[in-house]
């Protein structure tokens, strides 16, 4: 897995920190009214609208954020469930949570690290340099006597710059199509087992997967309290001669969770932002069935 099996410990806990916060650690931020920004990113296959579970408690002084509405422009055709929003439309919304030049952000939600991953990824791939996940979500929050508030916060309006227009090429990396297909990539397919079979698929046209894919659902890389696992965990999920890895899902979402993952353990990996929604979408790419 590249830099992720070089073993160097120091470095990988100061890489892990650049990606994720603990609950502690934000308490601590919090008591020390120290200036960060807080979003929360509820989302959920079953229940895209978050907006109602985060009025009822929300972490204080948390923003609610949209994923479908604001990480995701659904203006934009062929390219799957949830295309990537423009540079322009992060640094509009941003500036609405409240997020400040050089002003940390922190990001959360309440099921699988989805929404929250979707954020750090959008707002990383635009040029925000310190953006970090909640370990564990608002459930490690609760659990750590963490207080929550009631109702919709409006945040001061924010003055950060979005470096990139493009997030298709911004500062994550990122794969296209015919490039998720090469065999110099060892692709990963975030999806659940019965959905990278083909056995069902609830949401897309077609069922199945890219051709050459390896299934490791996105929740294999948390543990059962949704902490993101260690980097010994992780690399038991990955092959070892794994140099140049790409992440897909069924829409760009829940990739991001693998992303992240390995991002914490200090490897970089590219996500195909269409993800399946796009690749099924075209019938002359192949698809594959069945566990391999």
């Amino acid at each position: 897995m590249g830099d992720v099996a070089s073993g160097r410990e120091p470095d990988l806990v100061n890489v892990r920190a650049r990606v994720l916060i603990t609950a502690g650690e934000l308490a601590g931020l919090l008591t020390a009214h120290q200036p960060v920004t807080i979003l929360d990113v509820r989302w959920r296959l079953d229940e895209p609208d978050g907006y109602a579970a985060y009025l009822q408690g929300h972490i204080p002084g948390a923003v609610y954020v949209s994923l479908e509405d604001e990480l995701s422009d659904h203006t934009i055709s062929g390219r799957g469930r949830h295309p990537l929003p423009s540079g322009r439309a992060v640094e509009a919304a941003a500036r609405q949570w409240g997020i400040r030049q050089g002003q940390p952000v922190v990001v959360y939600d309440d099921w699988n690290r989805a929404g929250s991953a979707r954020a750090w990824w959008v707002l990383t791939a635009a040029g925000l340099a310190d953006v970090r996940i909640l370990d564990g979500g608002l459930a490690a929050w609760r659990s750590a006597g963490g207080d929550l508030e009631t109702g919709p916060v409006t945040a001061q309006p924010g003055n950060v710059t979005v470096l990139h227009e493009n997030l298709y090429a911004g500062s994550r990396l990122t794969l296209t199509a015919k490039q998720s297909g090469a065999p110099e990539v060892t692709l990963l397919d975030a999806r659940a087992p019965e959905r990278f079979r083909g056995d069902v698929e609830p949401l897309d046209p077609v069922a199945g997967h890219i051709p050459g894919a390896i299934n490791v659902p996105s929740t294999t890389a948390l543990s059962s309290d949704g902490t993101f696992v260690d980097d010994a965990a992780l690399k038991r999920l990955i092959p070892d001669n794994a140099d140049r890895i790409g992440a897909y899902c069924g829409s760009g979402v829940t990739a991001t969770v693998l992303i992240a993952a390995l991002a914490a353990a200090g490897h970089e990996a590219a996500l195909y932002p269409g993800s399946w929604s796009e690749w099924c979408s075209d019938p002359n790419r192949p698809v594959a069935r069945g566990p391999e």
